[in-house]
């Protein structure tokens, strides 16, 4: 599709066939509602317009097929052909930065993240579980990329329990017992029943990181709710999809609904979330202020994306250290709170967004040592 279609679906001059073409267009993926989106927010801003288009012819020399093997991914498959477009969102005035030099790279072992998670067995045993290798027993396997437990024939006479831990550089998909999924982000924990007593709540815990659940409906489990704890509190479903951000080194804890409906609570107070809410919890005080949110920007790491809106480069590079296992320096402090917007694919080396983030303008330059990264 042609810019100028976006352009002219802006100013309502669209004819009925470009019309047909710009409404296909919008609804093939939630990155095109996204451009879009970002477009129509800046529209007024003519050196936005420029540069965005730019980037738009870029983009649609290079388009080719993508072939991705994991469904839940397919619709996103054109992730990395629009990284450069949707990049340019990173928008905002400075004036009379100098260039920075080029970076300085030294001992470069920093690697994009991948499958890979430790399994804890409940007698203790340890398995490391990465990609390209299988592991199986008598009620689990993997293939090295997700983790399947089988549906018992009978229920169990004893819970007990297991633990997947995810490292920095890692993700991994785990499908329980009752046959609900879960993704689980970097640096993150969860305990779980290797299998659900009937009848009973269904419950399991998120120790620590960020996790997506969709959750086997109620009716499938006899009529059972399931029931995540997080630190403090405790979300309770029939049968949804939802994200738990709650790590360890962040002060709050982010519940935000995706379909269905939830009720989160704590010893202080009970909410209910509809679809697009989320209940941020803030730790040291025990209390959660609800709040309607973009729920694609707060999802988007299941999709194999980064998406920031608005955030500081501190915490973008509290993403980034997750999920590349790296350190990362502030020379100048300052920087930590410039905020930028923008969607990036995960599945790229971690000098090309740092090339982003400086094209900007907004840093003089970065520099690599080892397994650290140095902002200047």
């Amino acid at each position: 599709m042609e810019f100028k279609l976006i352009l002219k679906k802006l100013n309502n001059t669209l004819s009925d066939e470009e019309a047909i073409i710009f409404r296909e267009w919008y609804n093939e993926s939630d990155l095109h509602r996204e451009y879009f989106i970002r477009v129509k927010e800046n529209y007024q801003d003519e050196t936005f317009l420029i540069d965005i288009e730019k980037g738009w012819n870029a983009i649609e020399k290079k388009i080719n097929p993508v072939v991705v093997k994991k469904t839940n991914y397919l619709k996103y498959a054109v992730a990395a052909s629009i990284v450069l477009v949707i990049s340019i969102t990173f928008l905002f005035k400075k004036e009379n930065v100098e260039k920075g030099v080029n970076p300085l790279v030294t001992n470069n072992n920093i690697n994009i993240g991948t499958d890979k998670a430790t399994l804890t067995l409940e007698d203790g045993t340890v398995v490391d579980l990465e990609k390209g290798q299988q592991y199986i027993s008598d009620n689990l396997a993997s293939d090295g990329q997700e983790l399947v437990y089988k549906e018992p024939s009978t229920s169990p006479k004893e819970i007990v329990y297991n633990y997947l831990t995810i490292p920095r550089g890692g993700q991994y998909h785990v499908i329980l017992s009752d046959g609900t999924e879960v993704w689980l982000n970097s640096e993150s924990q969860i305990k779980y029943p290797v299998t659900f007593a009937n009848g009973k709540t269904r419950q399991l815990e998120l120790v620590y990181g960020e996790a997506y659940f969709d959750v086997s409906p109620s009716h499938k489990n006899g009529g059972s709710k399931f029931k995540v704890q997080t630190g403090t509190q405790e979300v309770e479903v029939l049968g949804t999809e939802f994200n738990i951000k709650a790590y360890n080194d962040e002060e709050y804890i982010y519940t935000t609904l995706v379909e269905g409906k939830v009720t989160i609570k704590n010893n202080k107070q009970k909410e209910i979330l509809k679809p697009k809410e989320q209940a941020v919890l803030k730790i040291n005080d025990n209390n959660f202020v609800v709040t309607d949110v973009e729920v694609f920007s707060e999802i988007a790491w299941k999709r194999g994306l980064f998406s920031f809106k608005n955030k500081p480069l501190k915490d973008i590079m509290k993403v980034m250290s997750r999920w590349y296992d790296v350190d990362v320096v502030f020379e100048n402090k300052s920087l930590e709170h410039i905020e930028f917007k923008g969607v990036i694919d995960k599945n790229q080396n971690i000098e090309d967004v740092l090339t982003l983030i400086k094209n900007t303008n907004f840093i003089n330059g970065y520099d690599i040592k080892n397994n650290t990264i140095l902002l200047k």
